[in-house]
């Protein structure tokens, strides 16, 4: 029994003597136990005994990581780093619902991550959440026509193919080109569709090759301004355009 005293007592003052070593975290800690040590002796005089058995176990429990370090020699950290990570809009997503009765927009990422469904802003709901969310929304594309049964959910990475070939389709445009494109049709991938702000339709197809295909579709239009309605890149060294 008095070995077992010992080493709790050799715990405890090596517990001790880490704190000493941790100015900022001692200075902390040596401030709360002083409070908590002025309640303790407040509520004894008031007789609340419950509290103070509350401020003891308050002063135990402040104590506990320290002596956990020491007895398991292991180094706890002293503060918690929470890394958080701002995501953009970088796209609206109309997604059909209800057995097809309904359309939801929702709000997606550049890395395919579910933002949030923005409501109707005349809507309730729509009402009570910040008007920012409509501006950012509305300096984005929609991504349209994506075939019945995506069901997104906040936080989670979309999982559908059409969408994430659209995604990959504009992060891979220069600004050249993504700047004009005002929605894309997802039916399937190989039927990706951009329609530019000017209403010119680029049958895209997938995202590859995407900066030969842009390239391709940049001097089509520069060679024919004010002519061309429809540009297919999907064969990137067979193109072909159909003017207006």
């Amino acid at each position: 029994m008095s070995n077992h005293k010992k080493g709790m007592r050799a715990v405890f003052a090596s517990a001790y003597d880490a704190l000493r070593r941790k100015r900022t975290v001692a200075a902390v800690y040596f401030t709360l136990r002083f409070l908590v040590i002025a309640v303790m002796v407040a509520q004894f005089f008031n007789g609340d005994f419950e509290s103070v058995f509350l401020c003891a176990l308050t002063l135990v429990l402040f104590l506990l990581p320290t002596v956990f370090e020491r007895a398991l020699m292991i180094d706890l950290p002293n503060t918690l780093e929470i890394v958080v990570t701002e995501r953009e809009i970088a796209a609206v997503v109309d997604v059909v619902a209800d057995n097809a009765k309904t359309t939801q927009h929702w709000a997606i990422a550049s890395d395919g991550m579910w933002l949030m469904e923005i409501p109707d802003q005349d809507s309730e709901l729509g009402q009570s959440i910040s008007p920012q969310i409509y501006e950012d929304a509305g300096k984005v594309l929609h991504i349209k026509d994506v075939p019945f049964g995506l069901t997104p959910e906040v936080g989670t990475y979309c999982t559908d193919e059409n969408v994430n070939n659209a995604l990959k389709i504009l992060d891979g445009l220069s600004t050249a080109l993504a700047d004009q494109v005002k929605t894309v049709s997802a039916t399937d991938a190989q039927s990706t569709l951009l329609t530019l702000d000017n209403g010119i339709q680029i049958a895209f197809g997938t995202a590859d090759d995407i900066r030969d295909k842009e390239r391709i579709c940049l001097e089509i239009m520069d060679k024919n301004q004010g002519k061309v309605a429809y540009i297919n890149v999907r064969v990137p060294d067979r193109p072909t355009w159909r003017a207006v």
